[in-house]
C-alpha cells in the first residue's frame, strides 16, 4: 500500500462545532448556546450551516482564554482538530493508523526521535518515514506511515510527540482514538466493558493464547491483557483492514506480544493451525452471507453444517475448532440463536458431546443499542476419550441491578468444581440434566430452566398493595382546589415562552444530543462527556408519569444537569405535559425541553400548567394520536408575580391529584389482577 500525502497542505486554522467548544471548556453544549447569545465578542460562525456553525479553532480558543474557561486539555484538542484537517473524514482512521504508528516508534525508539527532532523541519520529514516503519515492521496491511510526508506537517508532528510527553503514547492514542470514536460510532463497535469483565471472570486463572476471530477494536483482547495473569499470546483478525491495524497498535502499545490479521475468518482463516487456550468472540449476527456455499465441506462444521440463516452456529464452531483439547470459547450471542428451529441439530450436537456447558442471558441494555437481551455461550472443547458431562449451567442475570459479571461467574466456578452436583440458585442459575433439553426444540434460552425465586405469599402481597390504593384514594378528595367563575380574563397581555426567554424571564434548554442522533452535512463531531457521575437520567415516560428518574446516560453524549423549579416538557405525548422538577441530581433525557424560570419574575408551577392548559394545545402539532409540543410557542399572560403564586398553587395541587389519580388506577388495576389471579390458583380463598 503507498501513501503520500505530500500534495496535502496543512491549513492554516481549525474549524470546530458547538460541541467541541463545549469539550474545550468542559461543559455542555447549552452553556456554548448561551455564551453565542449574551456576549457580543463571541466569535462569529466562518461556515458550516445555520443549525450546525463551524467556528475558527483559534478565535475560540482566544476568547475562551480571554474568558478564564479554557482547559488545561485543550492543546490536546487543538491536536485533534488539526489531526481532522489533514484528510476528510472519510480517511481520518488511516490518518489515525498513521499516527499511531508514529507514536508506537516514540515508544520503541525515542532516541532515534530525539535526533530526528534536533533537526530542521526538513530533515525531519524526510527521515522520519523509514524510521518509523522500520519500528512498526508487522502490522496489517504493510507500510503504515507514509512514504512521503510534506514539510507542513513538521509542526503537528512536533506537537504529537508534545501529546506523547504528557499522556503517554498509550494515553496519546486513546485519546485521539476516542475522538475519532465521537465521530464515528459505527465503524468500529465497541463490546461494553461490563460483557468484557464477565468474559474475563469466565475464563479462568490459566490462560497462556487468547485469540479473537471477530476482534474488532480489541476490546475482549484487551480485556484479557489487563488480568493479573495476563497471556503471553494474543491473536486477533478482523474483516476490516483499518479496524485490524488501529487494534494492533492499540495492543502494541501495551506491549503486548499481539498477532493482529486483516481479513474475513470464516472464508480467509489467517490462523488455520492455532488451537489457543482461549478464544473470546463478539461476532457480527444475522449475516446471510457467511460463506454458506463455499464452506459447505469445511472441516470445522465437526457438529453439523450451520444453515444458512444460523452464522452464529458457524462462529461458534469456528471458535471450538479454535480451541486447544480442554479450551474453552466464549461466545456472544443473540438471544434467537438459541432457540430457532434452523439450528436445533446443531445444538442438540453440542450437548451430546458436551461442547456447550453454560448459557448466560445478559441483563436488557448490557449491550447499548441492542432491542434483544444477549447471551453469552460457554463452550470447552472435549478432551480425548473424555467422559460426556450429563449437566449444562443455565444463569439468568436479566434481574441484575448492577453487576451481574460477578454473580455469574462465581456460580460458573461453582459448576466447573463439581459439574454434576445438584446446583440450583432460584432467581439466577440452574444446573439442567442435558437429557432434559433433548427435545423436538432444544431451547437453550436460560429464563426457561432457571428456578423462579419464591414469591411472596399472595396475602402479603394483597394486604401491602390494598393499602396502599386506599391511601391514595384518601387523598385524592383533599387535593381537588376550590375555584370561582371569572368575569373578565386575565386583564395582562399575552407573551410566548420563546419571548420571555428574550426578556430573560427563563431560560430554555435541550433536548440534549444523543449518539443516535444524525448530525447535517457536512457531518460534525458530538460531545461525549468525560463521566455522567453515575446521574440517572429523567425520561419523558418519567415526566408523563411523575415518577423518578430511571433512564441512563449510555446514549447521551451532552450531560444537562436538573435542578429543582425547572420545568421539562417532552417534545411529542399523547397529551400535553409539563413537570415541575422538586430535587436536583438527575440529567436531561432525550426528546425533553428544560425550562429554567427566574423564580424572582416567573412561578415555576404556573408556567407548567399553562403549558399543559388546553388554550395552547392550537400551538402545538397533532401527530396521529400524539401532540408535537413545542413549548416555545406557548402562550402566558404576564401577571405579577403574586398572581402567579396563587395559579400556581393551584396548578400544583392539580398535578398531584392527577399524579396520584394514575398511581391510584394502576395499582387497584394490579390489586385486581393479584386477588382474581390468587384465587384461580387456590393461594386465596374468599373471606366468607
Amino acid at each position: 500500500m503507498t501513501h503520500d500525502f505530500g500534495e496535502l497542505a496543512m491549513p492554516q486554522d481549525a474549524t470546530i462545532t458547538a460541541a467541541d467548544i463545549a469539550r474545550l471548556a468542559g461543559v455542555g453544549r447549552a452553556a456554548v448556546s448561551n455564551w453565542r447569545k449574551r456576549h457580543d465578542d463571541f466569535p462569529e460562525p466562518v461556515g458550516g450551516t445555520a443549525t450546525s456553525p463551524a467556528f475558527s479553532l483559534r478565535q475560540v480558543r482566544d476568547w475562551l482564554a480571554a474568558q478564564g474557561k479554557l482547559k488545561e486539555s485543550a492543546d490536546d484538542e487543538h491536536i485533534w482538530q488539526e489531526l481532522r484537517q489533514t484528510v476528510d473524514d472519510v480517511k481520518l482512521a488511516d490518518a489515525l493508523g498513521h499516527v499511531g504508528a508514529f507514536l508506537l516508534f516514540l515508544r520503541r525508539d525515542h532516541g532515534t526521535w530525539r535526533e530526528l527532532a534536533a533537526g530542521t523541519d526538513a530533515e525531519l520529514v524526510e527521515r522520519l518515514p523509514c524510521a518509523v516503519n522500520e519500528a512498526v515492521a508487522g502490522l496489517p496491511g504493510g507500510m503504515v506511515f507514509p512514504a512521503v510526508v510534506s514539510a507542513e506537517y513538521a509542526s503537528l508532528i512536533r506537537r504529537l510527540a508534545t501529546l506523547a510527553d504528557r499522556r503517554g503514547a498509550l494515553g496519546a492514542f486513546e485519546f485521539l482514538r476516542e475522538r475519532y470514536l465521537d465521530l464515528h460510532k459505527r465503524r468500529m463497535y465497541e463490546t461494553p466493558a461490563e460483557v468484557v469483565a464477565l468474559l474475563e471472570k469466565l475464563a479462568g486463572p490459566d490462560v497462556r493464547t487468547v485469540f479473537d476471530p471477530a476482534c474488532g477494536s480489541g476490546a475482549l483482547l484487551i480485556g484479557m491483557l489487563e488480568r493479573r495473569r495476563p497471556p503471553a499470546g494474543v491473536l486477533g483478525q478482523d474483516c476490516d483492514e483499518t479496524v485490524a491495524r488501529l487494534t494492533a497498535l492499540r495492543l502494541a502499545l501495551r506491549g503486548a506480544d499481539a498477532r493482529i490479521e486483516e481479513g474475513d475468518s470464516l472464508r480467509d482463516d489467517r490462523f488455520a493451525d492455532v488451537q489457543a487456550d482461549l478464544v473470546v468472540v463478539n461476532p457480527p449476527f444475522n449475516d446471510r452471507n457467511w460463506g454458506y456455499d463455499e464452506l459447505s465441506a469445511d472441516p470445522r462444521w465437526q457438529y453439523g453444517l450451520p444453515p444458512r440463516t444460523e452464522s452464529e452456529l458457524a462462529w461458534v464452531q469456528h471458535a471450538l475448532a479454535h480451541c486447544r483439547p480442554g479450551g474453552l470459547a466464549l461466545v456472544v450471542m443473540p438471544p434467537a440463536a438459541a432457540g430457532r428451529r434452523a439450528g436445533r441439530r446443531i445444538r442438540a450436537q453440542l450437548l451430546r458431546r458436551g461442547a456447550l456447558r453454560a448459557v448466560i442471558s445478559l441483563p436488557q441494555g448490557a449491550v447499548p443499542n441492542m432491542a434483544v437481551a444477549l447471551t453469552v455461550w460457554v463452550l470447552r472443547r472435549p478432551l480425548p476419550d473424555e467422559r460426556t458431562p450429563g449437566q449444562i449451567l443455565m444463569i439468568d442475570t436479566s434481574e441484575a441491578k448492577e453487576d451481574f459479571a460477578a454473580p455469574a461467574a462465581e456460580l460458573w466456578r461453582r459448576f466447573s468444581a463439581d459439574p454434576e452436583a445438584d446446583l440450583d440458585r432460584p432467581g439466577l442459575g440452574r444446573a439442567v440434566r442435558i437429557i432434559d433439553l433433548l427435545d423436538e426444540e432444544v431451547d437453550l434460552l436460560p429464563a426457561r430452566h432457571v428456578t423462579r425465586p419464591p414469591a411472596v405469599p399472595a396475602i402479603e402481597q394483597v394486604t401491602g398493595l390494598r393499602t396502599e390504593v386506599v391511601r391514595a384514594l384518601e387523598e385524592l378528595g383533599g387535593l381537588l382546589p376550590e375555584v370561582r367563575p371569572a368575569q373578565d380574563g386575565f386583564g395582562s397581555p399575552l407573551v410566548t415562552v420563546a419571548e420571555m426567554a428574550r426578556m430573560g424571564m427563563l431560560e430554555i434548554l435541550g433536548p440534549p444530543a444523543t449518539a443516535t442522533a444524525q448530525p447535517s452535512a457536512p457531518p460534525t463531531a458530538t460531545e461525549r462527556p468525560a463521566d455522567s457521575g453515575g446521574r440517572t437520567v429523567l425520561t419523558t415516560g418519567d415526566v408523563t408519569n411523575g415518577a423518578p428518574p430511571s433512564g441512563d446516560a449510555t446514549d447521551l453524549t451532552e450531560h444537562i444537569p436538573v435542578r429543582a423549579g425547572d420545568v421539562v416538557v417532552p417534545t411529542t405525548a399523547r397529551e400535553p405535559v409539563a413537570r415541575v422538577i422538586t430535587e436536583d441530581g438527575a440529567l436531561l433525557g432525550r426528546h425533553l425541553i428544560l425550562l429554567r424560570p427566574d423564580p424572582d419574575r416567573l412561578d415555576p408551577h404556573f408556567l407548567a400548567g399553562m403549558i399543559r392548559g388546553a388554550r395552547n394545545h392550537k400551538h402545538y402539532s397533532v401527530l396521529s394520536s400524539t401532540y408535537r409540543i413545542d413549548a416555545r410557542r406557548a402562550e402566558l399572560p404576564l401577571l405579577p408575580l403574586s398572581d402567579q403564586h396563587r395559579y400556581g398553587e393551584v396548578f400544583r395541587r392539580l398535578e398531584e391529584f392527577r399524579t396520584t389519580l394514575h398511581r391510584a388506577f394502576h395499582q387497584g388495576t394490579a390489586l385486581a389482577a393479584l386477588i382474581t389471579d390468587g384465587l384461580v390458583d387456590a393461594s386465596l380463598h374468599p373471606s366468607a
